[in-house]
């Protein structure tokens, strides 16, 4: 008996049964997190940086560069303090670094949420404006 391969499976196997029971990271749809705006549950913010925003932002959208979040929290940290409990909802270009966003937010202890792309918004139709 190969004991390097039966350890290779027993371990393998295990890593299935792991990943399986965790909880996916949530995503919600552009339309899904509209309605949780609108319903005051959530708010909305897009992380990518000033430069960016002038392509377009979400109509509800709070802009906070993830660079801040990552940073001095100059602008993030009076946001979370005010919006302490509300499900934060976040976008970004592609939906990379939203996510990078919420998971950190999240590690913190913040209900915080990936909805993807400023693409994704666009393309469901939904309201934007130019800052």
């Amino acid at each position: 008996m190969n004991t390097p391969l039966v350890i290779a499976g027993v371990l393998f196997v295990a890593y299935l049964l792991i990943r399986m029971t965790l909880k996916p990271p949530t995503v919600l749809s552009p339309k899904e997190a509209l309605a949780a705006v609108t319903a005051g549950t959530a708010v909305l913010v897009d992380v990518r940086e000033a430069p960016e925003w002038s392509e377009g932002v979400a109509a509800p959208a709070t802009l906070l560069a993830l660079s801040d979040l990552e940073g001095t929290r100059a602008g993030w940290r009076p946001f979370l303090d005010q919006e302490r409990g509300k499900r934060i909802l976040l976008y970004c270009k592609a939906g990379g670094r939203a996510g990078k966003a919420a998971a950190l937010l999240s590690a913190e202890g913040f209900d915080a949420v990936n909805v993807g792309g400023y693409s994704d918004w666009v393309a469901s139709g939904l309201p934007t404006r130019r800052p």
